[in-house]
């Protein structure tokens, strides 16, 4: 990920360099600015503490089931993790929510940022061995991995640099195939009969609520609506077509509205990844938007975002 400046005294553009152009990552290496990632760090790392005590406040009850029923993941398996004890899961919860609310404040990012990322990731792990496996995580659990890999930048860092282009870009792929192989594995799992049968009618019956009971009487929408979902699941490669901060704006609306319309029909929500859409968002905008809103008669004139400058080492 080296990147060339241009000549002269002053701040220096990054772009990409030759060899990266002619190897054809020009769009995993696009710099993004660095103010996008400290705001988009901040919010990834406060989530934690909601996510332990809320979201999956039940990994916690594991501490209490015997060690013989653990079945470790494959990736247990082969690393040398220990067993969830209760010591080891009190140890983690607690050890994990401080160092997450620690790295909130943006100090030691790549020391405290590391340190997140591998104790969500025996977070995971503790979770997802005891026969249940959620597919919301990856794509928040590769921002938690990506995110230490850039040096310490600020909410108003007007630079920008390749890394937090690659960053950035790690979580907007993993997030477009989160979508993709759900389609994917409803072909494998429950083929055609996955979008032709009751799939939606099934999941309304058991967890509807009564903005989702009359839609059993019209079995023909629900169906469709199932035919919807899969095509946009199929279609998901195209997300990462969109640049424009007004297209990125107008996507996360779009994949939010869809994750609260399930959440209304049928009581689920799949908050990590939620999370993780919002790294989609050009958050180097928002004291734009702050000062606007501040100063909405014009009293103070908004910063205008730099042009991209030369990344901080690392």
């Amino acid at each position: 990920m080296s990147t060339t400046a241009s000549p002269g005294p002053g701040p220096t553009a990054a772009v990409p360099s030759s060899a990266t152009r002619r190897a054809g990552w020009d769009w995993w290496f696009r710099p993004v600015p660095l103010a996008r990632v400290a705001v988009f760090r901040t919010i990834a790392h406060l989530f934690v503490p909601v996510d332990v005590f809320l979201t999956t406040a039940w990994v916690r009850a594991h501490a209490d089931v015997p060690t013989e029923w653990y079945a470790p993941l494959t990736i247990g398996r082969l690393l040398p993790l220990p067993t969830p004890t209760p010591a080891v899961v009190v140890v983690v919860q607690w050890a994990l929510v401080l160092a997450a609310l620690a790295a909130a404040t943006g100090r030691a990012p790549r020391l405290l940022g590391t340190a997140v990322f591998l104790l969500y990731f025996e977070w995971m792990v503790i979770a997802m061995s005891y026969g249940k496996v959620d597919h919301d995580r990856i794509a928040y659990l590769v921002a938690l991995a990506v995110l230490p890999t850039i040096g310490g930048v600020r909410w108003r860092d007007k630079r920008s640099s390749e890394a937090a282009g690659w960053a950035m870009a790690a979580v907007f792929v993993t997030v477009m195939l989160t979508y993709f192989l759900a389609a994917w594995a409803k072909m494998r799992f429950g083929g055609w009969d996955w979008a032709t049968g009751s799939t939606l009618a099934r999941a309304i019956v058991r967890r509807g609520t009564v903005l989702s009971d009359w839609l059993l009487e019209t079995p023909g929408l629900l169906v469709g609506a199932q035919w919807a979902m899969l095509a946009l699941e199929l279609a998901a490669p195209l997300m990462l077509l969109v640049w424009s901060a007004r297209a990125r704006v107008a996507l996360v609306v779009f994949l939010l509205g869809f994750h609260l319309a399930v959440y209304a029909s049928v009581a689920i929500i799949f908050l990590p990844h939620c999370v993780a859409i919002l790294s989609i968002l050009p958050w180097e905008r928002l004291p734009e938007v702050t000062r606007r809103l501040r100063f909405p008669t014009g009293g103070g004139r908004p910063a205008e975002v730099s042009p991209a400058r030369a990344a901080p080492p690392g």
